[in-house]
């Protein structure tokens, strides 16, 4: 298939099933944390996904690669940034599978059906708005609560998942308070919770959160995760997690 390049954007190989992904190398390019919460994800069979903030659409393209969903959705505000996405799908010939909208997920309810899906995921800006410079900016919009917070995630998570469904975030551990108690806020109890540290003796900088919507109150913490070991490269546990190719659950 000839899919069209812009002179700033390169096509990266996913070391996946032979999956690729279009990337603009002026805009936000996904790092470990995309990964991570792809792997953490567990999607039974026939599920539908919903992916909100996509981005780049790496993780609908890694849940297609890694399980047996019958539909995963990616809502992408960014007009350029929703059509590149949209190369990637057609590029990987996921389009049976995968589709991406570009919509505000502030809106998500005249967009998605509501209740309707059985797994929600989101890698949303980590950061507030407060000193940022140039709001408009790509790099800026993936990292930081310009178009959305975290409350506008955890809603539109909420309105999507039906009952027993789940909803998987990866965010900062400075959030933790705000996570949990959004996500009782909106019907969504958080089960599982797993620190990711950049390396042993470090303390965490990432967090991965799994949701039950209307679940009953009982919060396990999982062994942390290290990313690089004291030799400075990848850590087995990491070095697993890029390997995996399956995330579906019986």
């Amino acid at each position: 298939m000839d899919i069209k390049l812009k002179d700033t954007e390169r096509i990266d190989d996913l070391q996946l099933k032979g999956l690729k992904l279009i990337q603009d190398t002026n805009g936000f390019c996904f790092g470990v944390d995309a990964v991570l919460l792809a792997n953490f994800t567990k999607v039974k069979r026939g599920a539908r996904v919903v992916d909100l903030g996509t981005g780049t659409g790496i993780i609908p393209t890694l849940i297609a690669g890694k399980s047996e969903a019958k539909e995963i959705v990616g809502v992408e505000i960014q007009e350029d940034v929703f059509e590149m996405a949209t190369r990637s799908v057609k590029l990987n010939k996921l389009e049976d599978r995968v589709r991406i909208i570009n919509a505000d997920i502030k809106n998500i309810d005249k967009e998605l059906e509501v209740h309707g899906y059985h797994v929600v995921t989101s890698n949303p800006p980590y950061m507030h708005i407060d000193g940022i410079k140039n709001p408009n900016d790509k790099k800026a919009i993936s990292r930081h609560e310009v178009k959305c917070n975290l409350e506008d995630v955890i809603r539109a998570a909420s309105r999507l998942t039906m009952p027993k469904g789940k909803f998987f975030m990866i965010h900062r551990p400075t959030r933790l308070v705000d996570i949990i108690e959004l996500g009782r806020k909106y019907r969504l109890e958080p089960k599982v919770v797993q620190f990711i540290h950049p390396k042993p003796k470090k303390a965490p900088n990432l967090l991965l959160v799994e949701f039950v919507k209307d679940g009953r109150p009982e919060l396990r913490i999982l062994d942390p995760l290290y990313v690089y070991g004291e030799d400075g490269q990848y850590t087995e546990e990491l070095k697993a997690v890029y390997a995996n190719e399956d995330i579906g659950e019986i």
